[in-house]
This record gives structure tokens, sequence and C-alpha cells, in this order.
């Protein structure tokens, strides 16, 4: 969307990831260069995604952590970070520098979760804007704050003291190693740049982008760039969800009055036992209700439960479904909770690991929605959450929507066009020319 709204607001773009992600450049209407950034890929349903060796293991590895709960999900995905973060650095460096010699851009948007790309891009010396595609604290600013710790928690997730002291161990560990692998790249490919003092607060100077409502209890971040927040990365005209799915949405309102969109995302959909006990809830305690469940390699498995009042599908066009149902059940997800508050949809939250914590706790306390901990749920306790929801959405969700809204990210890319026109170089032809790195680190969830 991004990418999309650069090229309108008269940018030429190049959108530079690995190669599975082609058709969204595509789609945006930009020019595509492959770079491959990390080992891990996530290109639909994690699952089913062709990963490099080890990685499926890893994914395993965290997908049975999320089933002993909170913790124990943040200290795998801490352990995995040391291994995948910074990958193959020099290559990285090597390619963006060969690229940038072929075909020079003016500016570069980097996902601030492309460590190796900020860094390469920082050595380099090159003009670039941070994109947070998660909750904000992952640049973490505040005394104490560690990347890898939820900033807040919500009501349904207390973790122990103990948990929590290994937990901030873990997260310190990572966090002083880091910026010593920073410390080290730095000396020896660039030595006259400055080293951070703490490499995970590493971002533009200029400007980041950040995917999330301006909300006024939001943890301090790093002094020095403009900060532009998107509210939501949604189109603001019609979205149609296509043929099946409005006569899928058609079949379901016959068999109950509300609908229900039930997704936990690319890696969580894996959680069969959790989608089960969500829309058995939903099934048992609202009784005029149909669900959609986007079922991800689960679907399969899944089947039995479809029926008058369910559907169920590997994947679904979240976007398009989410203007016409009533609530939905989430993990958490950055996307899924401002695409909610775009839509005006209330949402029943159940984290599992990263910043899905921050993000429940977000929607928590802004009545965008509801908190549950998966680990400890159940079918009655899920339906009676999303009865609570279809009956007196949060009070704070219209305000929030309206809020939302009035960004977008159309807005933030005429910011953003406006802050580059300032301090940036012009192309040949006087049109500024923007890349996009993307890179997709270890499963987040």
């Amino acid at each position: 969307m991004l990418a999309g709204e650069l090229r309108a607001a008269g940018a030429e773009v190049t959108f530079a990831c690995a190669e599975g992600f082609a058709p969204l450049a595509e789609t945006a209407g930009v020019e595509f260069t492959p770079l491959r950034v990390g080992r891990n890929a996530n290109t639909g349903i994690a699952r089913r995604t062709v990963q490099a060796a080890g990685e499926t293991g890893r994914l395993e590895e965290f997908l049975e952590a999320t089933r002993a709960g909170a913790v124990p999900a943040l200290l795998v995905q801490a352990r995995h970070r040391r291994a995948d973060m910074l990958a193959e650095p020099e290559r990285v460096l090597a390619q963006l520098r060969a690229m940038h010699a072929r075909h020079p851009a003016d500016w570069y948007v980097v996902d601030q979760l492309s460590y190796a790309v900020t860094l390469a891009l920082h050595c380099l010396d090159l003009p670039y804007v941070t994109f947070c595609p998660g909750h904000p604290s992952y640049l973490p600013a505040a005394p104490g704050a560690l990347f890898g710790v939820p900033y807040a928690w919500p009501q349904a997730v207390r973790p122990t003291a103990a948990d929590l002291q290994t937990l901030h161990g873990e997260a310190q560990a990572n966090d002083v190693s880091f910026t010593a692998l920073f410390a080290r790249f730095i000396a020896r490919h660039a030595p006259h740049r400055p080293v951070p003092s703490r490499a995970f607060t590493l971002c533009s100077p200029h400007a980041v982008v950040l995917n999330y409502p301006r909300l006024n209890w939001l943890p301090p971040r790093p002094e020095g760039p403009v900060y532009v927040f998107t509210g939501h990365l949604t189109p603001t005209g019609t979205l149609d969800p296509g043929p099946f799915w409005n006569s899928e949405v058609s079949r379901l309102r016959q068999a109950g009055r509300r609908l229900v969109l039930v997704a936990l995302g690319t890696f969580l959909s894996a959680r069969r036992d959790v989608l089960e006990s969500v829309t058995r809830g939903i099934l048992a305690g609202c009784p005029d209700t149909s669900v959609i469940v986007a079922a991800g390699d689960q679907a399969e498995a899944l089947a039995g439960l479809a029926g008058p009042r369910v559907a169920v599908a590997a994947t679904v066009p979240q976007q398009a479904l989410l203007r016409q149902v009533d609530a939905m059940v989430h993990h958490g997800g950055n996307n899924s909770f401002t695409e909610c508050l775009a839509a005006g949809v209330p949402a029943l939250v159940l984290p599992f690991s990263s910043d899905q914590f921050s993000v429940a706790h977000d929607a928590e306390r802004s009545g965008a929605g509801l908190c549950l901990d998966p680990h400890r749920l159940d079918p009655e306790r899920a339906g009676q959450a999303v009865s609570a929801l279809l009956d007196a959405p949060g009070r704070g969700l219209e305000e929030l929507r309206r809020h939302v809204r009035l960004h977008g990210p159309r807005r933030a890319a005429q910011r953003l066009t406006a802050l580059m026109a300032r301090p940036a170089g012009r192309g040949s032809n006087g049109a500024r020319t923007v890349r996009g790195a993307a890179g997709w680190p270890a499963p987040d969830g």
C-alpha cells in the first residue's frame, strides 16, 4: 500500500524484496528487484512456504512454545533472534552497494525488522526512512525498555515475576550482543560512521513511519526523526471480496444475523486447537451468529466445522471481509488490529508472541476490543467474550475509527514525499526515486 501511494504521490518506486513478493509490486504498480535479506520466508501460510534448511524446525519449535504460554514463546523468539536478525550482513551490504551503483535511489524505505538492510544503509551513508511494521515499542527508547519484552501486558496475560526476570535476562543479552555485532561490522566496513549506543534503536535520523494510530499512552521513541503515524494501511475505497465470498457472506447471514471473522495470521493459523475452541464457543454462545474461519494449512483438518453457520478456508480476503462482518477474533498482529480499527470492527484479541501482547493491551485500553489468554482458552470463555463484543462494542472504538481513517497510507505517503523533498536530491527527470527494501525475520506470529 505504501509503495503504491508513494508512486501516486509522484515518486519513482522500486520494491526490493524476496522473489515470492514480486506480485505485491505488480499490484502496487511499481518496479520489482530481488533482494534476499534473511533465511526465513513468509509469503502466505507459513508451513506451506518453502523455507531454508533448518527454518522449518525453528517454526515448529516456535509453534510448540506458544502452547506453553506467553513467556516460553517469547523466550524461543529471543533465542532464534540471535541467529536470524543479522543473517549474512556482508552479503546484504554487497547487494545494496551493487544495487545502488546500478540504479541510484534518492531515498530508501526499509522495514525496521530488516536489521541487516538498516545496517548496510547506515554504513553506506544512504538516506533512508524506517518503516516500523509492528508495535511502536519495537523501537525501544524508554529506560529499561528491551526489544522482545512487551511494554505493557493485557489484563488476561500476567506472567510471574520469575518468568519476567528470565525474559528480561534473555532480551538484555540480545541487546548487548547485537550492539556488539553492529559495532564490529561498522568498524570493519565503515569506520567513519557512528556506532549506535543500542543496535535495536538504530533507525532513520530523518523519518520513521509507524503503522499504528497515535495513542497518547505509547512509550517514548528515539529522539531525532519525524514520526509519521499511518493509522492503517488499507485502501480507503470500496473493497470487494469477490463473487465467492459475497455469496458465502450472504449464505452465512441467512443462518445468523451477525457474522464473525476468525483469523490468527500467517504462523498462528497452525494452532488448530484455538481455532476450533473459538469457533465452537461462538456457535454455542452466540446462537444468532455465523463464523468465517481462516484456517491456513489446518483448513482440511477443520473442514468438519463447516456448515450452515460456518465457512472454513485456508485464506480469506481479510481487508474486504472486515467491511462485512460484525466482529473479529485475531492474534494481536499489527495489521489485524489496525485493519479492524479502520473498519470499525470490535475484536477479541488472543496474543501468542512478539508484540501481540502490547497490541492487545492497547486494544483493551482504547476500548477497541477484549483480550483472552489463548493458553487458558476454552469454548465457553471465547463464546462469552465474542457475545459481549457483539452486544456492546467498546465505547472508544468509533472515536478511534474516525482518528485512524483521517490518516492512512495516502496521507503518510504525501507527508513522506514532502519530507524527502527537503534534504534529498532529485533524479535526472526531476522525480524522487525511492527504493523499498523489505526483509522478513524469524517467525514472530
